[in-house]
């Protein structure tokens, strides 16, 4: 009987255990998936401008995922596409995180066309709370924005 009992609970553990990692990771994007996000926008910006604009900032087109989002800043350094509005016409070389460091500069000096470098810095998630977490953006530049889209670690 008790090893019956053992064995059942055995058994069990190793059924939840895996779904309850997964239930945990459900939510959150993944660096690969970030990676193919971003190349759906340089093919779509590539395209249409102006459309992919539109879709990053009402979170369409398959732009927003979970927490996952690109963004974009235009020609002259200011954010054109994000889907939070609060965003939109910031200097994206004045963005720092908490801890000072200059991420939108580091977004528009490495950013470069045909490329994708990776800048790691502070961020909260999207939703209610606002502590921030690590977050690394792939960015790169496109028709001459500079667009990206990171992940949560």
């Amino acid at each position: 009987m008790r090893r019956h009992f053992l064995m059942t609970a055995v058994a069990l553990s190793l059924l939840i255990i895996p779904a309850l990692g997964q239930a945990q990771t459900a939510g959150t994007g993944t660096a690969e998936e970030a990676r193919a996000m971003l190349d759906r926008v340089v093919v779509s910006m590539k395209a249409d401008p102006t459309k992919t604009i539109a879709q990053i900032k009402k979170g369409e087109g398959g732009f927003k995922d979970r927490d996952l989002y690109a963004f974009c800043a235009g020609p002259e350094g200011r954010t054109v596409a994000h889907p939070d509005p609060t965003r939109i016409g910031l200097l994206q070389r004045e963005n720092k995180d908490v801890n000072g460091k200059p991420y939108g500069a580091e977004f528009a000096r490495i950013a470069q066309e045909g490329k994708i470098a990776e800048v790691d810095y502070m961020y909260p998630r999207p939703g209610p709370d606002k502590t921030p977490v690590h977050k690394v953006s792939f960015v790169t530049k496109v028709r001459g924005h500079v667009c990206g889209v990171g992940y949560y670690k």
